[in-house]
C-alpha cells in the first residue's frame, strides 16, 4: 500500500467533519469571511423584526429604539471572544431583555421558533448555493480552457468501456462543459424556489398582527415570500433542502464519470492521460515505479460522500416528522458543501492534467474504431447498403486481429477477398470492393473519421470551434448571475443596515 493512498479517507472525513462542524458555528467560507452561524442569523431576524414592527405600529417607536439598541448591543457582545452566541431563539431573547426589558419581546410579535428555523434553513442554504455555485463555475472555466487547447487533439473514445470512436480531447471536454451547464442551470432554478421568506408565518398560520412579510423577506435578501404559511413552515422545509442534497448528488454522478475516465488510463503501461507527478501524485512506499493519482483517489472519494451527504438528507427529511425542521438543518447543508470541496479538488485535478497526443493517436491507431466510417463511406460513395458495409468491416476487424494486424497494415489483397465473401453472404456474387486502395486506407484513418462528421455537436473541428464559443457564453452568463445574486442580497444588506441604524442610534 502507497504512503499516499493509506490516509486518503482519513483525510476525507476529516475535512466532512469540519464542515459538519462549520454548519451550526463559525467557519470560514470560500472567500476567507466568517460564515454567518445561527447567532448571526438570528441577530439579522431582530433586526429586521425591529424595523418591521415599528413600521406597522406593532411596536411603539420609542420602544423600538430602546429594543434596537438592545439587539444591537448583544450583537456586538457576541462578537467579542468568548461572546455568548446563542443558536436558540429561546436563549438569545433573554440577553435582549436583560438589556431593554420585557417590552422588547414586541419585536417577535408575529414570529415562532418555527418559522425563524425554517428562515435559518433557507438563508444558510442560500449562502452554500451560492459558494456551490461559483465553485461550480470555476471548474466550468478550467474544462472550457482546456477543451480550447485540445480542441484538435485526436483520442479515443469509448462506450461500456471498450474503444468506440476517435474524437478530439476539446469535443469529450465540451461535453463536460455541457453537463456542468445543466447543473448551474439548476442550481438557479433551485435557488429561485430556496430564496423565498417564510418569515412572519409564525408557527403555522400566521397571527393576528399587521406583520408585513414583503417588507421582511425585502430586508433579508429574498425574492419574495413562501406565501402558503403552512407550507413555508412544515412542508416546504422537507423538499426545498431534499431538492438541494439532490443536486449536490446529480453533480457528484457527472465529477464520479469523469474522474473514472482518467482513472482507467493508470490502468495502461503508456497512458495517454495522466496527471503532473507533484502534489496532484503521489509515490509508493515500496514499489518505487509508482506514481499514486492521489488527486483522482480525493475527489472520487469526495463525489461518493456528497452522494452519501445526500441520501442521508433525503432519509432525515423521510423520517422526521413535519414541523420539526431544526431536526433537518445540517443533512442538506453537508451535501451542498461537500459538492463544493468535490468542485475545488476537481478543479486542482484539471490544472494538473497532461496529455500526450502522439500516445491517443497511437492508441486509435492501434484498433479498428474506425471500421464505422468505413461502412458509411461504402454507403455514401458506392451505394453499398449500410449493412453489408457493416459486416465487411466486422470480418475486416476478426482478420486482423486474429492475425495481430493494425488497421493500417491489412493487405489490399485479404480485403478485397473478405469484402467479395461478405457481399456473398448477402446474396450478392462476384462483388468488388467498390473503393482504391487509397480511398480504402484513407476512410480509416481517424483524422478522416473525425473530420467528416456532419451533425450538430460532432467532434469536426468547426462544430467543437461553434460549441466552444457557446460554452464560454454560456459560462460568461452563468458568472453574472451568480454576481448578481450577490449584488442583489448585498443591497438587502444595506437596506436592513441603514433601517436598524435609524432606529438603533
Amino acid at each position: 500500500m502507497s504512503t499516499m493512498q493509506f490516509p486518503v479517507r482519513g483525510i476525507a472525513r476529516a475535512l466532512a467533519a469540519a464542515l459538519l462542524a462549520g454548519a451550526c458555528a463559525t467557519a470560514t467560507a470560500a472567500d476567507g469571511a466568517p460564515r454567518r452561524d445561527n447567532f448571526y442569523w438570528l441577530g439579522e431576524f431582530n433586526k429586521a423584526s425591529t424595523v418591521m414592527t415599528v413600521e406597522q405600529g406593532i411596536l411603539p417607536r420609542d420602544l423600538g429604539v430602546k429594543t434596537a439598541q438592545a439587539v444591537a448591543q448583544v450583537i456586538a457582545d457576541g462578537e467579542k471572544p468568548g461572546g455568548k452566541r446563542p443558536g436558540d431563539y429561546l436563549q438569545l431573547e433573554p440577553l435582549i431583555t436583560k438589556i431593554a426589558g420585557p417590552d422588547a419581546t414586541r419585536m417577535h410579535s408575529g414570529r415562532s421558533r418555527q418559522d425563524i428555523l425554517a428562515t435559518t434553513r433557507r438563508v444558510m442554504l442560500r449562502d452554500r448555493m451560492l459558494d456551490l455555485y461559483d465553485a461550480l463555475n470555476d471548474t466550468h472555466e478550467r474544462f472550457n480552457t482546456l477543451a480550447a487547447r485540445y480542441a484538435d487533439v485526436i483520442v479515443p473514445a469509448y462506450t461500456n468501456g471498450v474503444q468506440a470512436q476517435p474524437i478530439t480531447y476539446g469535443h469529450y471536454l465540451l461535453g463536460y462543459s455541457a453537463a456542468l451547464a445543466r447543473d448551474a442551470e439548476r442550481v438557479r432554478q433551485a435557488y429561485a424556489r430556496l430564496n423565498l421568506s417564510p418569515m412572519g408565518s409564525a408557527a403555522l398560520g400566521t397571527s393576528s398582527f399587521p406583520v408585513d412579510r414583503k417588507r421582511l423577506a425585502d430586508l433579508l435578501g429574498f425574492d419574495g415570500v413562501a406565501e402558503n404559511s403552512y407550507d413555508a413552515n412544515q412542508l416546504a422545509q422537507i423538499d426545498i433542502g431534499a431538492e438541494s442534497a439532490m443536486l449536490a448528488s446529480t453533480m457528484a454522478l457527472t465529477v464520479g464519470a469523469f474522474v473514472q475516465d482518467v482513472h482507467t488510463q493508470y490502468h495502461q503501461p503508456k497512458p495517454w492521460l495522466m496527471l503532473q507527478e507533484g502534489k496532484l501524485t503521489g509515490t509508493s512506499s515500496i514499489m518505487p515505479q509508482k506514481r499514486n493519482p492521489y488527486a483522482l483517489n480525493v475527489t472520487r472519494l469526495q463525489a461518493s460522500d456528497t452522494i452519501g451527504q445526500s441520501i442521508t438528507a433525503l432519509m432525515v427529511a423521510h423520517n422526521v416528522t413535519p414541523g420539526m425542521p431544526d431536526y433537518k438543518r445540517e443533512q442538506a447543508q453537508d451535501a451542498v458543501d461537500g459538492a463544493t470541496d468535490m468542485y475545488r479538488k476537481l478543479s486542482a485535478l484539471l490544472g494538473g492534467l497532461v496529455l500526450n497526443p502522439e500516445r491517443a493517436l497511437a492508441e486509435v491507431n492501434a484498433d479498428y474504431s474506425t471500421t464505422t466510417e468505413l461502412a458509411d463511406e461504402l454507403q455514401r460513395k458506392a451505394d453499398v447498403p449500410f449493412r453489408v458495409g457493416h459486416h465487411f468491416a466486422s470480418e475486416l476487424v476478426s482478420y486482423g486481429r486474429a492475425n495481430d494486424l493494425k488497421p493500417a497494415e491489412l493487405p489490399m489483397d485479404q480485403v478485397r477477398r473478405i469484402y467479395t465473401e461478405s457481399a456473398e453472404s448477402f446474396g450478392i456474387e462476384n462483388a468488388q470492393l467498390p473503393l482504391s486502395e487509397a480511398d480504402f486506407r484513407e476512410s480509416l484513418t481517424a483524422r478522416n473519421m473525425v473530420d467528416a462528421s456532419l451533425g450538430i455537436g460532432g467532434p469536426q473541428p468547426k462544430e467543437v470551434a461553434r460549441m466552444q464559443k457557446q460554452a464560454e457564453a454560456t459560462l460568461a452568463s452563468d458568472r453574472e448571475w451568480g454576481k448578481q445574486a450577490r449584488a442583489r442580497l448585498g443591497a438587502a444588506q444595506t437596506r436592513l443596515d441603514e433601517a436598524f441604524a435609524a432606529l438603533s442610534k
